[in-house]
C-alpha cells in the first residue's frame, strides 16, 4: 500500500515540479485568492501542446491542489520536500531502475513513519462474539465495581498520560520552498 502510495507521490512530484513558481496571490480581498499561471507553467516546460498535462491541470482535483496547498505560509509535508529538493536526485536516477525502487522504498518508509509515529504501541482487537452467545444459561452476572478500585485505575491512567509523549506531533508551519526555478533543469 504504502509503496503504491510512494510511486503516486513521486509521479505527481515529478509532473508538478516547478508549480510554485506560477502560482500568483492576489491580496485586493478580505480573502486571499491564490491563481495558477498555467500558461507560464507549460510554456517554461515546452508543453503547450501536451493534451494530458493540461487535461490535469484545467481540472477540479488540480484546482483543489492549488486552493488547499497554493499558500506560501502551511506546514510543509514530503510532498513539498519531494517538490523542492529532490529534483536533481529524481533527475539523476530516470532510467535506473534500481535507484528509483530504492528511493520509493525509501518515500514508502516515510509514508509509514508519517502515519505511526508511535510504533511501540499496539491496538487489541476484540474478538466478535460467537453466533448465539447471548443464549448461553451458563453466563455469570457481570460483578460489582468498586469505586476505589475504579478511582485507582482512573488515576494511575492519568498520571501515565501526564508523563507520555503528545499523541499528534504539533504543526510546525513555515515558508514553503518553491524549489529550483522551472529553467535550471531540462524537461523532456
Amino acid at each position: 500500500d504504502k509503496e503504491i502510495r510512494a510511486v503516486f507521490l513521486r509521479l505527481f512530484a515529478q509532473l508538478l515540479q516547478g508549480y510554485r513558481c506560477c502560482l500568483h496571490l492576489i491580496r485586493i480581498h478580505p480573502e486571499p485568492v491564490i491563481r495558477f499561471h498555467k500558461a507560464a507553467f507549460l510554456g517554461q516546460r515546452g508543453l503547450l501542446e501536451d493534451d494530458f498535462l493540461t487535461k490535469v491541470l484545467e481540472g477540479m482535483a488540480f484546482a483543489g491542489f492549488v486552493t488547499e496547498r497554493g499558500a506560501p505560509y502551511r506546514s510543509i509535508d514530503l510532498f513539498d520536500e519531494l517538490v523542492a529538493y529532490e529534483v536533481k536526485r529524481m533527475r539523476a536516477e530516470e532510467g535506473n531502475k534500481q535507484k528509483i525502487l530504492r528511493h520509493i522504498k525509501e518515500l514508502a518508509e516515510k509514508l509509514y513513519k508519517n502515519e505511526n509515529p508511535y510504533p511501540a504501541v499496539t491496538m487489541h482487537k476484540v474478538q466478535k462474539p460467537t453466533e448465539g452467545c447471548h443464549l448461553r444459561l451458563h453466563q455469570k452476572p457481570f460483578p460489582r465495581l468498586d469505586e476505589g478500585t475504579v478511582q485507582w485505575i482512573i488515576d494511575q491512567a492519568t498520571a501515565k498520560l501526564q508523563t507520555a509523549p503528545p499523541a499528534v506531533k504539533a504543526e510546525k508551519k513555515c515558508m514553503v520552498p518553491s524549489g529550483p526555478p522551472i529553467g535550471t533543469w531540462a524537461w523532456r
